[in-house]
């Protein structure tokens, strides 16, 4: 029986499509939060980067619940709005990205972290448009200098605070990394997931005109948009286990 993993590390990043693709983001956000409060999710937002218009630019949260991963892990991957963008004025309809990486979160990760391995550094936490809220350097990113990884954290009011939250989400990730080069390596596993945020490499398709969701890998359409939009996506999640 496969191990229930109750946290995952979930981001969603803007793709292909310019500020279209980062407010197709934040919807999709929006969708997802929906989603985990129906479920009674507990969701920790870690990092959020925001455009001028409130679109997401990335954004990283910890979400737990029962089994989870299980339920999230198909979620990951490139998705993909066709829909008239409100920056659009000619009533064109827009192709744009967005993509969504789920990685599991584990309470003690058993990754041993040389501290000549960090580069730490401290910033002003930002609002939308990237305006600074904080008149002190509480946010926090760190690079792991041999893998490239790079975690960020800026919720938290103390710098102290952020720094242990991203060194944790920091352990999370590696140790995902060295399981899955057991098996064959992140970079791939990653590449799955998200790819390079090109349309033709989309796993759903979010139609707005048609009012139609498709997801690409059970080749199966639903015509409740509105309703998927807003976090009714159980028939999507359980349609891939049966």
């Amino acid at each position: 029986m496969q191990e229930k993993i109750n946290s995952i590390i979930f981001e969603i990043r803007q793709g292909v499509g310019g500020e279209e693709a980062a407010l197709f983001a934040r919807d999709l956000w929006r969708m997802y939060l929906k989603y985990f409060e129906k479920n009674g999710y507990k969701v920790k937002v870690y990092e959020e980067q925001k455009t001028d218009l409130g679109g997401i630019k990335s954004l990283t949260a910890i979400v737990s619940g029962e089994d989870i991963y299980n339920k999230m892990k198909n979620e990951a991957g490139v998705h993909r709005v066709q829909r008239i963008p409100i920056t659009e004025k000619s009533g064109r309809v827009h192709t744009s990205t967005a993509s969504v990486a789920v990685l599991p979160k584990f309470d003690y990760a058993p990754i041993e972290i040389k501290e000549s391995d960090l580069e730490i550094e401290f910033f002003r936490a930002s609002g939308p448009g990237g305006q600074n809220v904080n008149k002190v350097e509480t946010g926090v990113r760190i690079t792991h200098k041999p893998t490239g990884v790079v975690v960020s954290c800026q919720t938290e009011r103390s710098q102290q605070r952020n720094k242990e939250l991203a060194l944790q989400l920091l352990k999370s990730k590696l140790w995902q990394m060295e399981q899955e080069k057991i098996e064959r390596n992140l970079t791939e596993e990653r590449r799955k997931q998200i790819g390079t945020q090109e349309r033709s490499e989309k796993i759903r398709t979010y139609n707005f005109p048609q009012n139609r969701v498709t997801d690409h890998r059970l080749n199966k359409s639903w015509y409740n948009l509105e309703d998927i939009m807003d976090g009714n996506l159980d028939p999507i999640i359980n349609a891939f286990n049966k």
